[in-house]
């Protein structure tokens, strides 16, 4: 499982960083999946491999326009690309109508069918290969987080199984691998009774907007990496006397070491942070502020970075 960051930066765009958009990719390294999609997420795909016509899902954290402002030309492109495959679009019930007036005000005509689902209603989505769940975080306004679990990763013959049921090795043993159904003694096998995973599936779980990460707990548990806004540090928080329903890199990072998260990944980064260390804030103070309060693999998401889950279970950048 990949992920690469569409957009990293809270509220508006800089020159560096778009607004909110992720893109959860399956192992396969083909189809994939879409969380919160700021406006220009269309353009920033076009610097991608990723095609929407292999997109499967797109997930939509909370109502806030730099979460949600790409629909309208994403969807409208999809479909000029020639996608003829249903897609579902799960996000909150009060984002339904804007979404279909957006398509009927412009003349939008989608050649797909475009299935919205309520995110708030949403207890569990599944595709053949991974499976969406939700957490309910803190903010302003409702968000939630998803969490991404595969779905019998790798899938290998259970031979076990097999052998205890009499069917003998052969051609047989070859479709179901391949995931057909087939025929035995006048009854059909679905592979999927014949097929187990290989190894341990990989979890995700990407946030939207939340001031406060314990409510990730449960969620967070066996993780195998947590991508979570850190708006802000400490310092310009205790400047302001506010986080606007935001979280601290501290506050996260206090957070994942608690909950033992292997790979915490930060991003939605407020523009006043600058690349340039010569000028302050700088990126680097979110870094710092990260790193003394957590021992475990810490990334700063770049957008348009790509980054593989290995075996060892390390999140690293794909060159």
């Amino acid at each position: 499982m990949d992920l690469q960051f569409l957009g990293t930066s809270s509220g508006v765009p800089t020159k560096a960083r778009n607004v909110s958009a992720t893109a959860v990719i399956e192992a396969s390294g083909k189809h994939w999946y879409l969380v919160d999609c700021g406006e220009g997420t269309q353009h920033q795909l076009l610097h991608s491999s990723l095609s929407v016509r292999d997109l499967r899902g797109i997930f939509i954290t909370h109502v806030h326009g730099d979460h949600c402002f790409g629909l309208p030309g994403l969807l409208a492109s999809a479909g000029m690309a020639g996608r003829i495959e249903p897609l579902d679009l799960v996000l909150p019930a009060a984002l339904h109508d804007w979404v279909r007036l957006s398509l009927a005000a412009s003349e939008t005509y989608l050649p797909f069918e475009l299935r919205l689902l309520p995110v708030e209603r949403l207890e569990q989505w599944r595709s053949d290969h991974i499976q969406v769940s939700t957490v309910q975080l803190s903010h302003r306004v409702p968000s939630v987080g998803f969490v991404f679990t595969e779905l019998n990763p790798e899938p290998r013959l259970d031979i076990q199984r097999l052998e205890a049921e009499g069917i003998a090795r052969g051609p047989l043993w070859g479709d179901l691998a391949k995931g057909l159904v087939v025929e035995h003694d006048g009854q059909r096998l679905d592979p999927r009774d014949y097929l187990k995973a290989s190894r341990p599936a990989r979890r995700v779980i990407v946030c939207g907007d939340n001031d406060n990460p314990a409510l990730l707990a449960e969620a967070a548990r066996d993780v195998d990496v947590l991508v979570h806004e850190a708006t802000y540090t400490q310092a310009i928080v205790e400047r302001s006397g506010n986080t606007f329903g935001h979280s601290t890199a501290a506050a996260v990072a206090q957070f994942a070491e608690a909950a033992g998260v292997r790979n915490l990944v930060l991003t939605h980064f407020s523009a006043r942070y600058q690349g340039d260390p010569r000028r302050s804030p700088c990126i680097d103070d979110v870094r710092d502020e990260a790193l003394a309060h957590y021992r475990g693999h810490l990334t700063l998401a770049r957008d348009l970075q790509r980054y593989h889950i290995g075996r060892d279970g390390c999140l690293a950048p794909v060159t």
